[in-house]
């Protein structure tokens, strides 16, 4: 039985999703990708067409984040949707997928239309991407799932790609533990600094918060628990525009 190989928000950051492939073997290993491939880093575009890649090539998990969906709904509605989007790190998406200095020269539709012609075949393969994946007692989420329900598979799409404070504070009664991406584990521990994976009540919270100057969590899961942890520091740190 194959290990999973989870990796968790990589942001655009090309380098660092390198290093955490380095010891990624298909033969040994499921990958899993918590979301979140892109905004906020310089090499989105890269980032994404790896994601890609590593589906169809290994069979690699790509689950949707929130920024993979605010890129999608940017596309379908860029006039209500881009000052959204250039506030969630947008712009360096837009960049990357055009040129540098594309949203100064043409309007948002302009953008949307172009990003349209070129990556058809990326946003048709984005749109896909699944909200969950079970594996043995764990299930991998993107941001979490709704724990007042009975089950939580019935979770809407919405809150697997955006939820926080409820399903960080509510009791899990799943049988499962919920490993998920999305919220930077110093929110969670509530100090602003700890970059540690994030573990309390079979929660595992694994976004370091790499592109604000945290780190990457790679881990290996058995069927029994956490078999290895490794933590990427030295990424891509994004600060938002004035």
């Amino acid at each position: 039985m194959k290990l999973a190989y989870v990796i968790g928000d990589i942001h655009g950051d090309i380098n660092s999703f390198q290093r955490a492939l380095i010891e990624f073997d298909p033969t040994m290993h499921q990958l899993v990708l918590l979301g979140d491939l892109l905004d906020r880093g310089t090499y989105s575009k890269e980032c994404l067409l790896l994601g890609k890649k590593l589906v169809e090539e290994y069979g690699a998990v790509y689950l949707k984040g929130n920024h993979e969906d605010l890129l999608l709904r940017f596309i379908e509605d860029p006039i209500e949707r881009y000052p959204n989007y250039l506030l969630n790190g947008g712009k360096l998406t837009i960049e990357s997928l055009l040129h540098k200095g594309a949203c100064e020269e043409y309007s948002p539709s302009e953008i949307a239309a172009m990003i349209r012609y070129h990556y058809e075949t990326l946003l048709t393969f984005l749109k896909t991407l699944p909200l969950y994946y079970e594996w043995q007692a764990y299930v991998f989420v993107h941001a979490g799932v709704n724990l007042t329900l009975s089950d939580w598979r019935k979770t809407s799409e919405r809150e697997f790609i955006w939820i926080r404070e409820p399903f960080h504070q509510l009791p899990n009664k799943t049988g499962k533990t919920l490993v998920f991406g999305h919220t930077p584990t110093h929110y969670l521990y509530g100090d602003n600094q700890t970059t540690k994976l994030w573990q309390h009540d079979h929660k595992i919270g694994m976004d370091g918060g790499a592109i604000y100057g945290g780190s990457l969590h790679v881990v290996i899961f058995s069927s029994e628990g956490i078999l290895q942890a490794q933590e990427f520091f030295q990424g891509e740190v994004w600060q938002p525009e004035e």
